[in-house]
């Protein structure tokens, strides 16, 4: 058999007793890992680390797998109009869930003779779900039962708006600076006359 060890170097060929003599006195397991290969392979190793490890990782991918369900909505094909939007609204919940819906419609005696109706009301759902979901089913009898299945849609939901952005306030306009020569605003002085030329009185 081909042995591996416990650090994943490849050994080589050996007898099995050698294999197992190798992986004990190392106080490991030897664990047939690919039987059917010629000859075949072992690895030495610690089998309940092994184990542990392989239950850890199937745990961490359930974690991260969504399980899709299937929830029914129910109607008659005398529903009134706020009824039809509570479960039209759990529909759309539903959807929105990542599950799919099963619309269905029961027939009681003399309703069997009022089809339509059911049919109405059901196409009426997949009118109202618009975007929001995708026929799997199209409406379809069995039996005292008319149902259909609605999937989530796999458009891409809208972004989010941005918020509006508050206007920056306006700067204050600057103040011109004064030229030399010229009186300041607000000051009680008047400019000095210039000095009169050399030679006159």
């Amino acid at each position: 058999m081909r042995v591996i060890d416990d650090e994943g170097n490849q050994v080589g060929i050996m007898a099995p007793y050698e294999a197992l003599k190798m992986a004990r006195e190392k106080a490991l397991d030897l664990v047939e890992i690919s039987p059917t290969a010629q000859p075949p392979v072992v690895r030495i190793m610690d089998f309940g680390k092994f184990l542990y490890q392989k239950e850890k990782q199937e745990r961490e991918a359930k974690k991260h797998q969504h399980v899709i369900t299937v929830k029914e909505v129910k109607f008659r094909i005398n529903v009134d109009e706020h009824d039809y939007q509570t479960k039209k609204n759990h529909a759309i919940r539903f959807l929105e869930g990542g599950d799919k819906v099963k619309a269905t419609i029961f027939f009681r005696g003399r309703e069997m003779t009022r089809q339509m109706l059911g049919r109405e009301i059901l196409d009426r759902l997949i009118k109202d779900l618009g975007d929001k979901a995708i026929v799997e089913f199209r409406p379809r009898q069995e039996g005292n039962t008319l149902h259909l299945i609605l999937a989530p849609s796999k458009a891409q939901p809208p972004q989010k708006p941005q918020p509006p952005q508050k206007p920056k306030p306006p700067r204050p306009p600057q103040q011109a600076q004064p030229q030399p020569g010229q009186p300041t605003q607000g000051s009680g002085t008047a400019p000095e006359p210039p000095n009169p030329p050399a030679g006159t009185q």
